[in-house]
């Protein structure tokens, strides 16, 4: 298997170097694509990965989640009747209510599921709230179908698109850099809540052990209540984030890139909140490449059949990732 894989990686970078040698403008405006793509991915993969670390449950609703989020942001956004490519004066305020509206109802609805549908079946076999995560994400993409119907949900394109430098030929765009201005700030606002605070203490060690956190007098259920909450805040952020740079959200779309998302978490060590962020951008650098570059790139069409086929691949020789689940068995 080492040597399998090493060849399979061989072949990827001989694939990047030769792509990069006929035409370096073009690899490199790929290659921004692939880094934007993977900040939203990455705020879609920490909210999988944050309730499997508490709970040791794949949330498929959460994609869901992320949809009603974007469009709940395209909604407000559109309230503001922008014109394309707006100011900085005028964006900035309507980006900024739209983060904290969606966050905080997509905050809400997730700890809402989790009191609903999941905390009844703590105790239940672990194949109960996994069919009813399934089940909520049917009924929010209904939701969403009933509120907006079949169609794509647009917004004009309102992030402005003049480059922030030009390299080479190269220019990188005000709406990419917008998207990464948004995401950092939110990753590190997360590790930071995880890592110093008595909140995080709290999910860290409700993570471990339920019962031993119990007795030390952590409130384990509004612990996991908490996580869900924040689980679905970083959802409505990446929902504003794909509303803004992709200017459409339909009903179902959440549950499409939901699992991308976890593919991503997967990739990186599920549980992991270091190793969400490194396989969503890894996912969205492969997505990208698939579908900008021009020398033998399969093509759009086989996007998802890659993304899978590593989710398989993962899954069946290294289960815990790239950087490995911290929990006590994998300890």
């Amino acid at each position: 298997m080492p040597m399998f894989a090493a060849i399979l990686v061989g072949l990827l970078l001989v694939w990047l170097i030769v792509n990069l040698a006929k035409d370096p403008a073009d690899f490199v405006t790929v290659f921004f694509i692939g880094l934007t793509n993977g900040a939203v991915y990455a705020l879609v993969a920490l909210g999988y990965t944050l309730v499997y670390g508490i709970l040791e449950l794949i949330n498929f609703a959460h994609g869901d989640v992320f949809m009603l989020g974007g469009m709940i942001s395209a909604t407000i956004l559109t309230a503001f009747n922008l014109p394309a490519s707006a100011s900085f004066g005028s964006l900035a305020p309507a980006i900024i209510v739209s983060l904290i509206v969606a966050m905080v109802i997509c905050g809400a609805l997730n700890a809402t599921i989790e009191f609903v549908a999941y905390k009844p079946l703590r105790r239940a076999p672990r194949l109960a709230p996994l069919i009813t995560a399934i089940g909520m994400s049917f009924i929010l993409q209904d939701i969403a179908l009933a509120w907006k119907g079949p169609e794509y949900v647009s917004l004009p394109a309102i992030l402005p698109r003049t480059k922030v430098f030009s390299v080479g030929g190269v220019e990188y765009t005000w709406n990419k850099l917008i998207v990464v201005i948004i995401t950092v700030p939110v990753l590190v606002a997360l590790m930071w809540l995880v890592q110093s605070t008595k909140q995080g203490k709290a999910m860290r060690a409700t993570a471990q052990d339920k019962d031993a956190a119990a007795m030390m007098g952590i409130n384990v259920n509004r612990t996991i209540s908490f996580t869900f909450l924040i689980a679905g805040g970083l959802a409505g952020a990446a929902g504003l984030l794909y509303a803004l740079y992709f200017t459409q959200v339909r009903y179902d779309q959440g549950f499409q890139l939901g699992l991308i998302a976890f593919t991503a978490a997967v990739l990186g060590g599920i549980g992991n909140l270091p190793g969400a962020v490194l396989g969503a951008l890894i996912i969205g650098f492969i997505q990208a490449f698939n579908e900008g570059l021009a020398w033998h790139s399969p093509g759009s069409d086989w996007t998802q059949s890659i993304v899978f086929s590593i989710l398989i691949l993962i899954l069946v020789f290294r289960p815990e990732g790239l950087l490995g689940e911290r929990t006590p068995e994998g300890a």
